[in-house]
């Protein structure tokens, strides 16, 4: 018999630079809530976030695999973001205007100067970014993200603006690329009801957009799970009602799940890359 979805319970985690506007993901909190978690029992390689930005994160980076064990930890940390909502002026970093030294990278976040030489770039609705480990990065003000991760909470903060939090200089210097960004900012485009799009696919998960104005059956590979992140619209599930701000885990036992919008929908769809034969 397939396995049902299961609606994974979110976590909400205040920050410093977190925000008052969740909705209509969640209701306003009393305090700035900076990252929604969608985590699972036992823990899946991937971890689905919502994050939402009143203020900057801190300048950071992530080691990738070989770095991360090397230090006695399970894994790297690749990611991607996908924009909900910007501000006219929202804007992200992700790397370097120019090659640097680690010497003056160093000196630059000592000084704070390193604010002047990440490569900000204003991003919209819609954009998707990739951020392999390695890449130095920030999130601006102004934005709600939808973020699909290895799941590791390791980050070496270069520079936090003044803010009392933990730096880890050499720990970043030495897993971080210090030249300008491998990867961009992508458009999704308009999507209609039953489109699917692709927005990443690389050696730690795939992810693609769904929008849904009637009913869809979802299919996927076998012993593979998928995680389904409601973006907008209500309908329901297998049965199930869903809403913005659910994640949906479909077990690898799923077989085909039926989709049913009320509201027009969108839904990103994540899951572990596909193996060769499938």
């Amino acid at each position: 018999m397939p396995d049902p979805p299961v609606r994974l319970n979110p976590s909400l985690h205040e920050k410093v630079w977190g925000s008052l506007e969740l909705e209509p993901w969640f209701p306003a909190p009393a305090a700035p809530v900076g990252e929604v978690w969608y985590s699972y029992n036992p823990p899946l390689p991937l971890l689905p976030k919502l994050i939402f930005t009143r203020e900057r994160l801190s300048i950071q980076v992530h080691p990738d695999d070989a770095q991360a064990r090397a230090r006695g930890l399970a894994n790297g940390k690749t990611e991607m973001w996908h924009v909900l909502r910007a501000e006219p002026d929202a804007v992200i970093g992700l790397g370097f205007r120019r090659e640097l030294t680690r010497h003056e990278v160093r000196d630059a976040a000592r000084s704070g100067v390193i604010e002047e030489l990440i490569e900000w770039i204003p991003v919209r609705a819609g954009d998707t970014v990739f951020v392999p480990a390695g890449t130095v990065h920030a999130i601006g003000a102004g934005l709600t993200i939808c973020e699909i991760q290895q799941n590791s909470d390791t980050t070496y903060r270069l520079y936090d603006y003044g803010r009392p939090r933990e730096l880890h200089l050499e720990e970043a210097l030495a897993v971080a690329s210090l030249g300008p960004p491998a990867h961009r900012p992508q458009p999704a485009g308009d999507l209609r009801g039953g489109d699917l799009k692709q927005l990443i696919s690389c050696p730690y998960f795939t992810a693609d957009l769904l929008a849904a104005s009637r009913e869809v059956l979802l299919t996927g590979p076998r012993r593979m799970f998928r995680l389904l992140l409601v973006l907008e619209g209500r309908g329901g599930i297998a049965g199930q009602p869903y809403r913005p701000g659910d994640c949906w885990l479909l077990p690898e036992t799923a077989g085909e799940v039926r989709v049913e919008p009320l509201a027009p929908s969108r839904f990103l769809r994540a899951g572990p890359p596909l193996r060769r034969g499938r």
